[in-house]
């Protein structure tokens, strides 16, 4: 009895490269797709989505599955970009991937390959997940890569029961060593490409150039925290972000160290940025955070007084936390020891050692 019909996202690069030809292996009947999510500036040196379409039928070619390009650009910019620019005006940081896979990669693409006969879709991301079956009956559960250096839960903590019970993660186990070696092995040709950094679908071109186009800029002043004296110009509060040490223009301050300067605040209604010399400045830490638009991706809300882990920021390492649950969608976390630089608008997400319990946005700190 053959296996069933699953579809991948295949998006040129070497990781949805490997979860296709591992799922072609194991006996799946695999089809690959191709998600066409941004248009704009389509041509420009930033933008690398044609190629992204070469690479991507190219390694369909070699494995030898179906392969079609299908575009959700319409559904990017209503459901994930029109959010993206509004949190930037409102002066907060938002993280664009976290939307794009709970609205588009594990939404508008998991409906499409349900028209198509797909029973699973299929991603090349660094999660894994399984189903559990505890004393209050069965759940699906998102757990981190095994690789920590390229563990991608965090990005996906939004997933929901029925996306996870549709969703396969052919590479979740492995280590990036171990997936470009199996990419050589089978004669793939993006086996050695470059991992993409920049924002999802967008690309790797310069962030406030890109941002000018659709917000304009608003100059105003610099401020050192405590005090009235201007120490520089910003372009707009809008291309800033808490903790930011690039890009701040700040130099030969009089009375000043030669420490660093960080952004430590955004005075929205003065149009003002804040900011004070060292990393290690108290006002960059923060003990506790609320928390709302907040999705559980286990039935069950995380418990009272019980220590969690938690990250306020991708790359960050786990901080040991409570949650306080104050109503339906808002939660206040509680931290054992200061996180640096928690940002408004950034997904804080909350972890029990490898399970990845869901989060919700960052809406204040203290």
């Amino acid at each position: 009895m053959s296996k069933p019909r699953v579809i991948v996202g295949l998006s040129g690069g070497v990781d949805s490269a490997v979860a296709a030809l591992l799922l072609k292996q194991q006996g799946y009947e695999v089809i690959g797709i191709f998600m066409k999510n941004w248009e704009g500036d389509d041509d420009d040196e930033y933008c690398a989505s044609r190629q992204d379409l070469v690479d991507a039928a190219a390694v369909a070619d070699v494995i030898g599955i179906d392969f079609e390009a299908v575009n959700f650009a319409e559904e990017y910019r209503q459901r994930v970009f029109a959010d993206f620019l509004h949190e930037y005006q409102a002066g907060r940081t938002p993280n664009p991937d976290v939307l794009c896979n709970s609205e588009i990669k594990f939404k508008a693409f998991l409906d499409h390959a349900l028209r198509m006969g797909a029973q699973k879709i299929a991603t090349g991301h660094y999660a894994q997940v399984r189903e559990f079956t505890g004393a209050l009956g069965s759940e699906w559960q998102l757990l981190r890569g095994e690789d920590g250096n390229k563990d991608q839960s965090y990005f996906l903590h939004r997933l929901n029961q029925t996306q996870l019970s549709k969703t396969l993660f052919p590479i979740g186990h492995l280590y990036k060593r171990e997936v470009r070696q199996i990419a050589l092995d089978a004669g793939l040709p993006n086996h050695a490409r470059k991992d993409s950094t920049g924002i999802c679908f967008i690309g790797e071109r310069p962030f406030r150039e890109f941002l000018a186009q659709y917000l304009p800029r608003n100059p105003g002043e610099i401020r050192q925290l405590g005090s009235d004296k201007v120490i520089g110009k910003h372009d707009g509060l809008a291309y800033y972000t808490l903790g930011q040490r690039e890009g701040l223009g700040i130099g030969g301050v009089k009375g000043a160290t030669e420490e660093p300067w960080f952004v430590a605040a955004k005075d929205m209604l003065n149009n003002r940025l804040i900011v004070v010399q060292g990393h290690d400045h108290a006002a960059l830490f923060s003990m506790s955070l609320k928390a709302t638009n907040l999705s559980w991706i286990s039935p069950r809300e995380p418990r009272r007084h019980w220590v969690y882990a938690a990250k306020s920021r991708y790359r960050q390492a786990d901080g040991a936390c409570q949650i306080e649950q104050i109503d339906a969608d808002q939660c206040e976390v509680v931290f054992a020891a200061p996180q640096w630089a928690v940002t408004p608008g950034q997904s804080v997400v909350v972890y029990e050692s490898r399970v990845c319990l869901g989060g919700g946005i960052i809406e204040s700190t203290n």
